[in-house]
């Protein structure tokens, strides 16, 4: 009798299983334009036709799918932060060349270990990578991250010197953050002033209009973060998602000084 009520109270969840299974490969099925005799298939084989289904059209397209791939990249991150890492170091042990010491450097910037970091960028300066700019700018990245400004803006001077036609728009606004934080607020704000209309993402606005309230320039601020508020009005929902904690800064920021 319980194996009865058991039974019982099973099938209804297998059902909604089967259903929402069901579902989710007709959406699939109809957004991919796929064969609509997959209908038949999916709906009279119940689970059985919908793993088919499953197993042979969908996860073959998100293994072709970039997005599909970053996620479950960043799924795996989440899960073992330090993987990559550990492979590039073993690869950097098979064969040590300059682009493999460039990536084991990017990924422990991104663990945060501003000094092995620092370390590995400047160990890639060596003969005609010396005054590469991509090594340069990571060189200078891991000096920030490890607080030292004045290392940064020499770096970042050093950069310029070497290649002066480099354009990058994250070394911009490195060199101002790393201004500011030499106290040389003047010099800081005209770089900000230029990445207000060049910087892609609303980070550089939203620090522009920090700084300028810190130097009580109330109504400038007001004025940069306007023009937040009107991008975000009028942005697609995509960049509204991928600047969603910029947006939210500068919202803050309007309160705090009645803008």
């Amino acid at each position: 009798m319980c194996a009865a009520k058991t039974r019982a109270h099973a099938m209804p969840i297998l059902i909604a299983g089967s259903v929402l299974l069901q579902f989710f490969c007709l959406v699939h099925m109809v957004r991919t334009g796929r064969p609509y005799w997959w209908l038949w298939i999916i709906l009279v084989g119940s689970y059985l036709g919908s793993l088919v289904y499953v197993f042979t059209q969908v996860i073959p397209d998100l293994r072709d799918d970039p997005r599909a791939r970053r996620a479950a990249r960043n799924v795996v991150k989440s899960i073992d932060p330090q993987r990559d890492k550990r492979r590039m170091e073993a690869k950097l042990e098979a064969a040590d060349t300059v682009d493999n010491r460039l990536r084991l450097a990017r990924e422990a910037l991104e663990l945060g270990d501003a000094d092995q970091a620092e370390m590995l960028f400047r160990s890639c300066r060596q003969g005609p990578h010396a005054n590469e700019p991509d090594i340069l700018l990571g060189l200078a990245q891991a000096q920030f991250a490890r607080g030292d400004a004045r290392a940064t803006r020499e770096t970042l001077d050093a950069l310029i010197a070497a290649n002066p036609a480099f354009r990058s728009a994250d070394g911009h606004l490195l060199y101002a953050r790393a201004l500011a934080q030499l106290g040389e607020h003047d010099a800081a704000l005209h770089e900000y002033e230029a990445l207000a209309t060049s910087f892609p993402g609303e980070e550089a606005r939203v620090r522009y209009a920090e700084l300028l309230v810190e130097r009580e320039r109330l109504a400038e601020a007001r004025v940069v973060l306007a023009d937040v508020a009107k991008r975000e009005r009028t942005a697609p929902a995509y960049y509204r998602r991928k600047e969603k904690d910029w947006l939210a800064q500068a919202k803050a920021l309007r309160a705090k000084i009645g803008a």
